[in-house]
């Protein structure tokens, strides 16, 4: 399993800002799906102790209908270094041998108003949501879910039944 803890050029304005991405050798018929994995829940009082008229930029995509304070939840989504670590001790000794990588890296700031937060994503027929919490003997303090879209993946078996290269 490759793991890629990407340090930041310079050091992030919060400290939660560290976002991981884990690849699944095999899940649900794909091969290398890309799950994005993000903090399920959080303290509402923690929204009120960051000065958001610095950490947000300008409305990238006012066309796209998105609340631009939705993007609030992009970084409270996000996790400090203590939680990533938490966490990528976990995913390793829990799934290692069933991970292709695990990469984590720090949110760009500002964070561009207008950005849809991974838990508004809907599931749908390619797309859904691991919850972590909900595996048995899960050991961590916080809630971890993972989306993922089955699409952007190619397929284990091709149709007529042969494996795929």
């Amino acid at each position: 399993m490759e793991l890629n803890l990407v340090a930041p050029d310079r050091e992030p304005p919060v400290p939660r800002a560290h976002v991981l991405t884990m690849a699944i050798k095999s899940f649900k018929g794909r091969r290398n799906v890309d799950v994005h994995l993000y903090r399920a829940a959080w303290d509402p009082d923690e929204q009120k102790t960051y000065a958001w008229e610095q950490l947000l930029g300008a409305v990238e995509h006012p066309e796209s209908g998105i609340d631009p304070e939705n993007s609030r939840k992009v970084l409270l989504e996000a996790f400090i270094l203590e939680e990533r670590d938490q966490l990528v001790d976990y995913l390793r000794n829990r799934y290692g041998s069933k991970l292709e990588s695990i990469v984590s890296c720090v949110l760009n700031f500002p964070i561009p108003r207008g950005l849809s937060a991974l838990s508004d994503i809907a599931e749908g027929k390619s797309v859904g949501r691991i919850r972590l919490e909900n595996v048995p003997h899960y050991a961590l303090s916080f809630p971890v879910h993972g989306l993922y879209d089955l699409n952007q993946h190619e397929p284990i078996m091709e149709g007529n039944g042969r494996q795929s290269t």
